[in-house]
């Protein structure tokens, strides 16, 4: 193949791969607001990591401000707050990365972010032994409204 042919298709190539979209995991880096002594924060640091995603972990004395500047009501609080650095997407509590990276390779319109409510034991973070806890992943909205985005009935659905 001449040079000039071997070169038209290197630059076409690269044209072609700069336009592949990005993996949910190269979208943002969460920076997760924590307590530094919440040893199932960094359980789920952990998780969210071993699944490809960048974190910047943030201990703060008090997480009941970065969740009132998140707007992210009382009733769907956890222990810890993840914020998409580029996006601002927020992951409240034991979000499963699968369920992370779906959402944010296609969030829903006037979405905010997700949440687990509280601590269900079983989900990523959580985990005692076998004992496992079926929970819902709620969708937060701009507007304040709520809805189920995914349910976990099985420690398989998370992973």
């Amino acid at each position: 193949m001449p040079t000039s042919i071997r070169t038209l298709a290197a630059l076409a190539l690269t044209a072609v791969l700069a336009h592949q979209p990005a993996t949910a995991q190269e979208l943002d880096r969460l920076v997760v607001h924590k307590s530094p002594t919440c040893g199932c924060c960094g359980k789920w640091i952990d998780h969210i990591e071993e699944n490809g995603f960048a974190v910047t972990p943030v201990d703060v004395a008090d997480l009941g401000q970065v969740k009132r500047e998140h707007d992210i009501w009382p009733a769907y609080r956890s222990c810890h707050t993840a914020v998409g650095e580029q996006t601002g997407y927020i992951f409240e509590g034991h979000v499963p990365a699968r369920i992370v990276a779906r959402f944010l390779a296609d969030p829903p319109a006037d979405a905010k972010g997700l949440t687990v409510p509280a601590m269900p034991v079983g989900s990523p973070g959580m985990e005692v032994g076998d004992r496992f806890m079926p929970y819902e992943v709620l969708l937060l909205q701009k507007d304040g409204v709520t809805r189920v985005y995914a349910r976990i009935d099985s420690p398989e659905q998370q992973y």
